[in-house]
């Protein structure tokens, strides 16, 4: 199940995002404790509710008995024809049970449906693979970002 996330979700989704951050996504912050304090600083679940409730953009969740996975996607500021995932991450124990699959086709149909046709994405080191085997393709160099390497991705989505 793919839904929009709702402001009782917020503190599910931080421990989702937490856990996943800390427990799968050492190609990036390599253990150091600083990078994994900053990567998680704005995960709290007040800093959730802010995004649950943020205008132009949107959260979702997936998951059966509970939420497994998070996504969202943004479109303020950005051109009329793009939108952007700036979030996808799933709970360690729910990996490679299809939720990051499911919600990365939802929010580019979503996307889609909202008649943005190209979408743009910063992956991490993590996720760099598995966004390649979804059609995304390199869009420039590596660029450090606050804490951590990100990688500039683009798909046409049309």
């Amino acid at each position: 199940m793919i839904r929009a996330a709702r402001p009782e979700d917020a503190a599910r989704i931080s421990e989702v995002l937490c856990a996943s951050i800390r427990d799968l996504c050492g190609a990036d912050h390599h253990d150091d404790p600083a990078k994994i304090s900053n990567w998680l600083a704005n995960k709290t679940p007040e800093s959730v509710a802010a995004m649950i409730a943020a205008p132009g953009g949107r959260l979702y969740v997936a998951g059966q008995e509970r939420i497994e996975a998070v996504g969202a996607i943004e479109w303020a500021g950005l051109p009329e024809n793009t939108g952007k995932i700036t979030l996808l991450y799933v709970h360690p124990e729910a990996r490679r049970q299809g939720y990051s699959s499911a919600l990365l086709a939802a929010m580019e149909a979503e996307l889609v449906g909202m008649g943005r046709s190209r979408g743009l994405l910063t992956s991490t080191a993590t996720a760099f693979a598995f966004y390649r085997h979804h059609g995304w393709h390199v869009d420039g160099p590596p660029r450090e970002g606050r804490w951590i390497l990100g990688r500039p991705m683009r798909k046409d989505l049309s």
